[in-house]
């Protein structure tokens, strides 16, 4: 890897010595570019979040919904729409991701592991195929129906490690998960969900496990058939799921036929409700 120029939001940690030089650009996304970064005789990945004014705000409250904020003045701020509040709003993205990624990892989940965060800049382990490059996506490489069997349990473990702590990737896809010498590790956890207090979590759960379910039957066509994601949430909501739970990948969902006379009886009352408050008001302008 050839030495490139220091991007400026790294300029601090190579004056702190944290890092040592930067060697090249990884990829660089909406949220954020990523940088293979030397620390002593370490290689390393520096992910460099992108300054608010230059990202998008449009869909994250969705994901942030639930989590807890400690600090009152700043909770203040990000509910409103001030460049401070804004400022506030994107920090506390940034943490989530770092927060993740030390929950996951002591819960046994294979993620990077973080080394420090400083100034909106993550550095972290660089993720390495078995002979030290940097390891390839999911999407990137073919596999085999055994392998494809494999690595879609493996991530459906690691989907209930993480409810285990409280999380939901949010964002789970081929796109999101390296594959190294060992197999799955997952990746880009800024958004984040809190399972319990999110009211979108369960949508977001299905959402993750469905993506991987259809990318893993192109070659294991049988996978198709199981219904992983719905047993999983289901297991969760009763409070019955652990790390022990035996998944068959079978869920019978119950169809409950429509009470279209319950519906119309709700909307007639709705609107005798409405006659009644116009009236209401009508005699008061007299």
């Amino acid at each position: 890897m050839s030495r490139m120029k220091a991007p400026k939001r790294i300029e601090p940690l190579i004056e702190d010595s944290l890092v040592d030089e930067v060697l090249s650009q990884l990829k660089s996304g909406k949220e954020a570019t990523v940088y293979v970064v030397r620390c002593g005789d370490q290689i390393c990945c520096a992910k460099v979040y992108k300054e608010a004014n230059k990202r998008g705000f449009r869909g994250h409250v969705r994901y942030q919904e639930g989590r807890k904020e400690r600090n009152s003045r700043r909770a203040r701020a990000m509910a409103k729409s001030s460049r401070y509040g804004r400022e506030e709003q994107e920090e506390a993205w940034q943490n989530a991701e770092v927060d993740a990624l030390y929950r996951l990892a002591a819960a046994g989940v294979r993620v990077p592991r973080p080394h420090l965060f400083s100034n909106g800049v993550l550095l972290m382990e660089l993720v390495t195929d078995a002979h030290g490059n940097v390891a390839p996506r999911l999407d990137d490489i073919v596999l085999t129906e055994e392998t494809a069997r494999r690595y879609h349990r493996v991530l459906i473990d690691d989907v209930v490690r993480m409810l285990g702590v409280g999380l939901i990737h949010g964002d789970l896809s081929e796109y999101n998960v390296l594959i190294d010498a060992h197999g799955p590790v997952i990746i880009d956890l800024p958004q984040a969900v809190d399972a319990a207090g999110n009211n979108s979590a369960g949508r977001m759960l299905i959402r993750d496990v469905d993506r991987l379910t259809t990318y893993f039957a192109r070659y294991a066509p049988e996978l198709m058939i199981t219904d992983y994601a719905h047993e999983i949430w289901s297991l969760y909501e009763s409070g019955a799921l652990t790390l022990q739970t035996q998944l068959t990948g079978q869920y019978q969902r119950v169809e409950r036929p429509a009470d279209v006379e319950g519906v119309l009886e709700g909307i007639k009352a709705a609107r005798e409700e409405a006659m009644r408050r116009q009236q209401a008001r009508a005699l008061e302008e007299l």
